[in-house]
C-alpha cells in the first residue's frame, strides 16, 4: 500500500535534517512511500536540505514544491493537491518520528480506521536545564496540557482532533481540505468536519511522536499569543470545533481585569483572592514538577513562566475577539479551496 508523507516547511534548516533522517529510518518499505515536500516561501537554505534528501533517498518518489509564504493551512492544502498514495500522513517539520511510525499507522488503518494517530509528548531541542523547565512548563496541564492526544496514550481511544495525523484516501474526498482562512485552528476545524462525516479519529497506543518544543521563552510567549489570537477569532466563525479549555486563559485575563478595576474602585478583596489562588496552584504545580526524574535547579523560575504564557494566551484570545471577523471573501476563497481538494481526491 502506498503511503505519502507530508512536510511544511517554512525557514526549518534546523529541523529538516533531524526529521529527514527519522524517515530514512523508517521500517515500512521504502518503495512503497513517497514524500510531499512543501517550500513555503523560506528563505533559508530548507529548499537545499530538500534537494539533498531527494538526491539521496530510495523512496518511491520525493516531490519539492514551491509555494509563496502562507498560512500552515493553505500549505496542507498545496501538499493533498500532490499525492498518490492510498493512505496520508502529516507530519508537522518540528516533529521526530520514531521509526516504525509509518508501519503503526498503515497498521492501525488496515485494522478498520480511517483517521488515526498516536500521542503526542514535548521534547526539548536540547538537554539544557532551560530547556527542561520550557518543556516542564510546557508539558503540565497548568501550562496547557490539556488535549488527550499530547500525551502517550495506554489505551485506544476516539479523540476529537490528533497530531500528525493518518488519513485514508477517501476521508479528504468526502470533506475536501483545510481552512486557509484560519491561521492556527486549521487542524480544530477540519478534525471537527471530519468527525461530523461519520469518521472516528482513532487515537493508538502502537503509534506515537514527538514535537519539538520552543527553546527560548520570547517564542514561546509570541507562540501562546498567536494561538490565542486564532483562537479568538476562529470563535467568531467555527465556534463548535473549539474545546471550552481553549477559554480558561481568557477567563483568567478577563477576571484579573475585572478585580484590578474593583481594586481601584476601593475594594481589593477579589484581586487578593484571585491572586492567592493563582499563587497556591502555581507553587503546587511548581513543586510537583520538581518531582520529575529530569527536574533542574532551572524550575524554580516556573512560577514567574506560567503567568507569563497564560496572560499572553488570554490576551491573544481577547485580541482575536476584538478584532474585525474573518472577511467573507476569504471564508468563500477558502471554501472554494476545500471543494478544490475534495473534487481532486474524487477524481484521483
Amino acid at each position: 500500500m502506498l503511503v505519502t508523507l507530508c512536510v511544511i516547511a517554512y525557514n526549518e534548516e534546523r529541523f529538516l535534517p533531524r526529521l529527514f533522517s527519522d524517515i530514512e529510518q523508517q521500517t515500512y518499505e521504502h518503495e512503497k512511500i513517497e514524500l510531499v515536500l512543501v517550500n513555503n516561501g523560506s528563505d533559508d537554505r530548507t529548499r537545499n536540505i530538500m534537494e539533498q534528501f531527494a538526491r539521496e533517498s530510495d523512496f518511491f518518489a520525493v516531490r519539492i514544491i514551491d509555494h509563496e509564504k502562507s498560512n500552515q493551512a493553505a500549505g496542507w492544502n498545496t501538499a493533498l493537491l500532490h499525492t498518490r498514495g492510498n493512505i496520508i500522513i502529516k507530519i508537522d517539520a518540528h516533529a521526530k518520528i520514531p521509526e516504525n511510525f509509518v508501519a503503526s499507522n498503515v497498521e492501525v488503518i488496515l485494522s478498520g480506521e480511517y483517521v488515526c494517530g498516536g500521542g503526542r509528548p514535548n521534547i526539548p531541542v536540547s538537554k539544557t536545564g532551560w530547556d527542561k523547565t520550557l518543556l516542564a512548563a510546557e508539558e503540565c496541564m497548568f501550562g496547557g496540557n490539556v488535549a488527550k492526544y499530547r500525551n502517550r496514550q495506554k489505551r485506544k481511544q476516539y479523540i476529537n482532533s490528533i497530531f500528525n495525523g493518518a488519513y485514508r484516501r477517501e476521508v479528504f474526498a468526502r470533506v475536501g481540505g483545510f481552512n486557509e482562512a484560519l491561521g492556527r485552528t486549521e487542524d480544530n476545524e477540519f478534525h471537527y468536519r471530519i468527525v461530523n462525516a461519520g469518521y472516528k479519529i482513532c487515537c493508538s497506543p502502537d503509534i506515537v511522536s514527538y514535537q519539538y518544543i520552543r527553546s527560548n521563552l520570547r517564542k514561546m510567549i509570541v507562540q501562546k499569543f498567536s494561538n490565542g489570537f486564532w483562537i479568538g477569532m476562529t470563535v467568531k466563525t467555527f465556534p463548535k470545533c473549539l474545546s471550552k479549555f481553549y477559554f480558561v486563559p481568557l477567563a483568567f485575563v478577563l477576571s484579573l481585569i475585572v478585580c484590578t478595576m474593583l481594586c481601584f474602585c476601593g475594594i481589593p478583596l477579589f484581586l487578593t483572592l484571585l491572586l492567592t489562588c493563582y499563587a497556591a496552584f502555581d507553587l503546587y504545580i511548581t513543586f510537583n514538577a520538581f518531582k520529575r526524574k529530569d527536574r533542574r535547579k532551572h524550575f524554580i523560575l516556573l512560577p514567574f513562566i506560567f503567568p507569563l504564557l497564560h496572560i499572553s494566551y488570554g490576551i491573544g484570545t481577547l485580541a482575536g475577539l476584538i478584532h474585525f471577523p474573518i472577511r467573507k471573501d476569504r471564508l468563500n476563497k477558502a471554501k472554494r479551496k476545500i471543494k478544490q481538494v475534495k473534487m481532486y481526491y474524487l477524481g484521483n
